[in-house]
C-alpha cells in the first residue's frame, strides 16, 4: 500500500537554502557538481515515497535568477556512441535533450564543455553542431598522470591548458548525461582559472544518494548500492569526517578514495582546503525531509527486489555479465529480504500455475491485488491493465470493456497486413482500443477515467515482457518487474 514518508516541500526549501548558504560561504560564486538525475529521478521517488521526480528541478527554480547550467560531456563518450541505459539515446543526443529541457522551464544554459578532447572526429563534429545551434562550447584536455600528478594538474600545462568557461551567475550547476563525463574535473579546472583572475569561487557536490545522515545499513542506502550494482561501487563510512568531527556519516567509496587528491588540489590552488571530509563537500538535505522512517525502509526493500529482478532479466537477455546479479543476491541475503514479500510476485506466480500460462499481477496503491492471464484476444499484461481499471472503477469483471468487434479488426491488421505472428493485443494497443470504445461506451469511459490512479502501483509478470509493454507500464507510473524467463524457447526475441 502506498504511504508517504517524505516531505517534498520541506526538502525543496531546505535544499535551496543550503545551496545559498554555500554560495555565500565562498564569497558569492559556487560551482556545484550535480550528480544523479536532474529530471525524472524515479529511483528517489520510489525509495523516498513523497519525493517528486522533478524535486531537484523545483529546487533549482528557487535559485533561478542566480543559476546557470554548464553541461559536460566526454569526447570519448561521443566517439564511442555511449548511450543512457534508461533512455536508450546517445550521450550527445542527451546533451541536446537536457539543454531543451532546462530552457523550457526557464533555466539559463550557459555552455557545453567537451572533456578529454584529443581531436576525436565525432567530438569535433558535435562541437560544430553545437556552435551552429548557437551554443557556447569549451574544450578540456587530458592531463598526464591525472589525478595523482598534482604539480602538473595545478599548473599552466594542466588545468591552465583548458579553456576558461565564461560564466555570469553566482551558481554554476555542472551536470552531465551520465557518470564519467568529467564534472568534478571541470569544476576544479574552473577554480584554478577563477583564482588566477582574482575571482573568489568555491566547489560543492550535490548527490542525493547515499544519504549521509542515515546509517550505512539503512535500506535507503542499501537500495542505492542495489541501483548501482553494475558500477561495482559501495557505500562506506567517511573516515575523514569521523576523524575530524567524531561523527559517523556515509559516503560513496569513490568520493572517499579521491578526497585526499581533491583536498591537495584545493590546497595547491587556494593555499588551504575549505573541507575536512567528502561529507563536508556535499550539500544534500534529503535525509532531513524524511517524515516516516518505516515507510522509507519498506519502500527501499521493495526497490531492492525490483533491482534484483531487473538484473536477472538483463542477464537472461544477454545484457549483463552477471556480476551485478551476484552483488544483488548478496544484498538480498544480507538484508534478509524475502522476494515474495512483494505481493504482486506471489499473486502472479499463483495465477500462472493455475492457468498454466503467462500471467501478471498488480498491487494497487491501496493494497488491492489484481491479476491477468493470457487469452486468445489479449496478452497477460494487457488483460491485467483492463482488470485493474475495472477494479478501480468498480466495474464487474465479467463485463467486457472492449467489444470483439473492435479487437478483431486490430488483430486482422496485425496478422494479415503488418506481418505479425501474435494476434494478441499488447498494452498500447488495448489502451487505444479502450479509448476508441470510450467514445460510445460509458462503461469503457468510466474505466478510462481511472488510468491516472494506476500510478505508484507495483506489477510483476511471469515472463519477460516486450519493450512495448514494459514502456507502457513505465509511462503509466507502474513499477514493473518480470521473471527472467521468455514465453517461448526461441533463440531470437524482439
Amino acid at each position: 500500500m502506498f504511504k508517504v514518508g517524505f516531505d517534498n516541500d520541506k526538502y525543496v526549501q531546505l535544499q535551496s537554502q543550503k545551496i545559498r548558504d554555500r554560495i555565500n560561504s565562498f564569497g558569492g560564486k559556487l560551482y556545484l557538481e550535480f550528480g544523479g538525475k536532474l529530471f525524472d529521478d524515479f529511483h528517489a521517488s520510489r525509495v523516498l515515497p513523497g519525493f517528486e521526480p522533478d524535486s531537484k528541478v523545483k529546487m533549482l527554480l528557487e535559485l533561478k535568477q542566480e543559476a546557470e547550467i554548464v553541461t559536460v560531456i566526454s569526447a570519448d563518450a561521443i566517439e564511442k556512441n555511449k548511450r543512457r541505459g534508461d533512455l536508450g539515446i546517445t550521450y550527445d543526443q542527451d546533451v541536446l535533450r537536457l539543454i531543451d529541457a532546462f530552457t523550457e522551464i526557464g533555466l539559463y544554459v550557459g555552455s557545453v564543455v567537451i572533456t578529454q578532447f584529443t581531436g576525436q572526429p565525432l567530438a569535433e563534429k558535435f562541437e560544430k553542431r553545437l556552435r551552429q545551434l548557437g551554443v557556447k562550447v569549451y574544450k578540456h584536455y587530458p592531463i598526464d598522470g591525472y589525478p595523482l600528478n598534482i604539480p602538473l594538474i595545478v599548473s599552466e600545462e594542466g588545468y591552465g591548458k583548458n579553456d576558461y568557461v565564461e560564466t555570469t551567475r553566482s551558481l554554476v550547476v555542472v551536470t552531465a548525461p551520465g557518470p564519467g563525463s568529467g564534472k568534478m574535473a571541470t569544476c576544479l579546472s574552473q577554480l584554478y582559472h577563477e583564482n588566477k583572475r582574482g575571482i573568489k569561487a568555491g566547489y560543492a557536490k550535490f548527490e542525493t544518494f547515499p544519504i549521509w545522515n542515515l546509517p550505512l545499513s539503512h535500506p535507503v542506502n542499501i537500495a542505492y548500492e542495489a541501483a548501482t550494482a553494475d558500477l561495482n561501487d559501495v557505500n562506506v563510512i567517511d573516515p575523514f569526517h569521523l576523524d575530524a568531527y567524531g561523527l559517523t556519516t556515509v559516503n560513496y567509496n569513490r568520493d572517499v578514495e579521491i578526497f585526499p587528491v581533491v583536498n591537495t588540489i584545493f590546497e595547491k590552488i587556494y593555499g588551504e582546503s575549505p573541507y575536512k571530509s567528502p561529507t563536508d563537500m556535499g550539500v544534500n538535505c534529503a535525509g532531513l525531509a524524511i517524515t516516516d522512517d518505516d515507510v522509507c525502509r519498506e519502500a527501499s526493500k521493495m526497490e531492492i527486489i525490483r533491482r534484483y529482478y531487473q538484473a536477472k532479466c538483463a542477464l537472461r537477455q544477454g545484457n549483463s555479465d552477471g556480476t551485478d546479479v551476484s552483488k544483488l543476491e548478496f544484498i538480498v541475503k544480507k538484508t534478509g529480504i524475502d522476494l515474495t514479500d512483494r505481493k504482486c510476485i506471489r499473486a502472479a506466480l499463483v495465477r500462472a500455475e493455475a492457468t498454466n500460462g503467462p500471467a501478471c499481477a498488480l498491487e494497487l496503491p491501496d493494497g488491492r491485488v489484481v491479476t491477468g492471464k493470457t487469452t486468445a484476444l489479449l496478452g497477460a499484461s494487457a488483460a491485467l491493465l483492463l482488470n485493474a481499471l475495472k477494479e478501480l472503477a468498480g466495474i464487474r469483471h465479467d463485463i467486457p470493456l472492449i467489444s470483439p468487434i473492435v479487437i478483431e479488426p486490430i488483430q486482422d491488421l496485425k496478422i494479415n497486413h503488418m506481418g505479425n505472428h501474435n494476434p494478441r493485443l499488447h498494452t498500447d494497443e488495448v489502451l487505444i482500443a479502450l479509448a476508441i470504445s470510450a467514445a460510445t461506451n460509458p462503461v469503457a469511459e468510466l474505466a478510462m477515467q481511472q488510468i491516472s490512479n494506476l500510478r505508484n502501483s507495483d506489477a510483476h509478470a511471469t515472463t519477460i515482457l516486450s519493450s512495448v509493454d514494459e514502456n507502457v507500464f513505465k509511462k503509466l507510473g507502474i513499477n514493473i518487474t518480470c521473471e527472467p524467463e521468455y514465453q517461448t524457447k526461441k533463440l531470437y526475441h524482439k
